[in-house]
């Protein structure tokens, strides 16, 4: 997983309206790039609902909010309609900036042992370097973890 001072790879991936982006876009602004296993699904929708409902909170702040899963582009563009949210969520199907970021690993639900997303997020500072990983995330209150 990549850490603390680690500049942020230069990979190109889809928006949920099917436009291409590379992290490098937003140099000069501050980022939220937020993990998640699956569009849709319980704690997903929490952690997104949660940042959706602070947006201009964190964007007053000067973050730009970004979101991603390995979802489809068609399966993040509807997560992103059914809730309006305002940010942009990477659909990274083939896992390439999952597996640059480190953040597709083992994990344990209801005593079954799988691999997916383990939920991450990463506060990338103006220069496209790591200040912040929260790896515990509090799905209800993420945006306070992220601005305390």
């Amino acid at each position: 997983m990549l850490k603390i001072g680690d500049k942020v790879p230069n990979i190109n991936v889809t928006t949920h309206k099917g436009e291409s982006i590379n992290l490098s876009d937003f140099k000069g602004k501050k980022i939220v790039l937020f993990f998640y296993p699956r569009a849709n699904t319980p704690g997903c929708t929490a952690q997104g609902c949660n940042l959706n409902d602070n947006y201009s909170k964190l964007t007053s702040q000067g973050y730009e909010v970004i979101g991603v899963s390995p979802d489809t582009v068609e399966k993040q563009n509807n997560f992103a309609d059914k809730f309006g949210f305002k940010y942009n969520l990477l659909a990274d199907d083939s896992r390439e900036l999952i597996d640059a970021f480190g953040v597709w690993g083992k994990k344990k639900f209801r005593g079954n042992e799988y691999e997916g997303v383990m939920r991450t997020t990463f506060i990338i500072n103006e220069e496209g370097i790591i200040e912040t990983v929260i790896d515990k995330v509090n799905t209800k209150e993420h945006t306070n973890q992220i601005i305390d």
